[in-house]
Formats: structure tokens, sequence, C-alpha cells
């Protein structure tokens, strides 16, 4: 089956083009390296994902076909509004454990890594998040969705969100900017001021941010990155970068009960507590 993500390539290429070309002209210190990784980082995250595809096929498949005690119609419109919503409210809370939890936090920060914000960090995914996140919707096949019903409804909240990774918009009207995730929304998510940190966790709609306090207005300039940035173009390294400093922190950890602290752990905690 075609994901939406992957028909909408053609489009995602022109407009990274007409961005680029922007921001050649206007832009100062425009980073022409972090532009080609990131595209090389999308298209190695599609490859990978035709495989690790194969996981949530087996699990989403076996929880819809064995246990999902009612099969959803999905030939009314009421099921695709209720399957918009419960998409984006499965996605909240995969993106915000994915910053509060480092096991997900080591894939997600692939997204996060470039200190760079352009429609092309929009396509800088890592390349082996499919091992774990298909977990978090699983509540979906529980519900009766069915799997393609699905995959058509996460890809298209994925291209909204491709949209909002830019620095050219500035504001959308007040009652859009209330309830959609926006461009101001999401660089806001991908600030590294303290103001701005784990915030705004948002796919298509805003409004879980506010109901959940996890929501910021953007109200002073972002800078974008990671709090330890790790300056490398390297696709594998990017990729890798997050393990190898967990794995190091394991291995200085006494106990099992640290070692498991390290990996499941907010991403930012100490690693340095005495006598664990």
């Amino acid at each position: 089956m075609w994901k939406p993500t992957e028909i909408a390539i053609p489009v995602f290429a022109l407009l990274i083009a007409i961005e680029t070309l922007l921001s050649v002209r206007y832009e100062e210190n425009y980073d022409r390296k972090d532009l080609w990784t990131n595209i090389a980082l999308g298209f190695g995250s599609s490859a990978w994902g035709l495989l690790f595809g194969l996981i949530q096929l087996f699990f989403y498949t076996l929880v819809y076909e064995n246990v999902a005690p009612y099969k959803m119609p999905m030939d009314v419109w009421w099921s695709w509004a209720l399957l918009l919503f419960l998409d984006d409210f499965l996605y909240y809370w995969f993106h915000r454990i994915s910053h509060e939890v480092r096991f997900f936090w080591n894939f997600h920060v692939v997204h996060h890594s470039s200190n760079q914000y352009n429609l092309s960090v929009a396509v800088r995914q890592s390349w082996f998040s499919g091992i774990a996140h298909w977990v978090f919707y699983l509540p979906a096949a529980l519900l009766g969705f069915p799997l393609w019903a699905f995959v058509v409804m996460h890809g298209l909240n994925l291209i909204y969100q491709f949209w909002i990774h830019t620095k050219i918009i500035k504001r959308m009207p007040a009652w859009f900017e209330y309830i959609f995730n926006t461009p101001s929304h999401h660089r806001v998510h991908h600030g590294v001021n303290t103001l701005y940190l784990d915030k705004n966790y948002g796919g298509i709609f805003i409004v879980f941010d506010r109901l959940f306090g996890t929501f910021v207005a953007e109200d002073e300039t972002v800078r974008y990155g990671i709090i330890k940035p790790i300056h490398s173009y390297n696709w594998l390294w990017i990729n890798c970068h997050a393990w190898a400093e967990t794995f190091e922190a394991m291995r200085g950890k006494r106990t099992f009960a640290g070692k498991l602290r390290c990996l499941f752990g907010a991403p930012a905690m100490e690693f340095e507590e005495k006598g664990v």
C-alpha cells in the first residue's frame, strides 16, 4: 500500500526547492549541507520504513482481527471524523512520550538535531523509529479502524505537518492559531529556549496541548536544535549518537535499576546521581 507521504514526495521536493531559493537569497548563514543531509535522512527513513512497516502490519492486523470488539464502517463520514481526532490524539501522546522517555527520544532526536528550521527539516526523520513507534497506534486497531484507513489518515496528518516547518509564515489568523498547529506553534516545539522546551506536541490540532498544559505561544526568538548539539552531517551518526550516549551512561551504572533509568528515564535526566 502506498502511503500518502510517499505520494506527496514530488510536492515536498518542489516546495523545498522554492523555499531554498528564497532562503539562499534572503537568509544569512543558510546551511546547504544541512539541507542535503535532511533529504538523505528522509529517503533513508522511507526505505527503512518499508521494512519496519511489516512490524506494524503484523501487530495492528493481529489486534484488529482478533481483539477489536467492533469493526468501524469506513463508508460513513463520522468514522473518518473520529479517526481524524483519534489519530491526532494518539500522535500527541506518541510525540510527548518521545520527548519524555529517553528510549523513544533516541529515535526522535534525529528530527530535532538540525540547528536550522525549514521545510527540509520536516523530512529529517529517524531511520529506525519504526522499531517501536507503532505501539502508540494500536488503540486505533483496538477500536476497530482497519489498517488501510489508519495509514491514510496518519499519512494525511504527517502531510499537514510538512508546511509548518518554515520561518517564512509568521502567523495565521487568530482563530486558526487557536485550533490548529501552525508554523508559529511548531517553531516553539523545535526551540531549545528554556521557555519552549518540550512544548506544542500537536500534529494537526493544537487543542490537546491546550487541554493537557503543554502549549506555549511564540513570544521570543527561537533557538533551534538540541541541548547537546552534535555538529555532524554523518547520516549514521545522526541516527545513532543518542544511543551511544545512552549506552555509555548505562555502562557507568552499578545497578540494574540504574541502567534502566538511563534507558527509560527522561532524556535530560542527570546521569551522575550517586549510588545508582
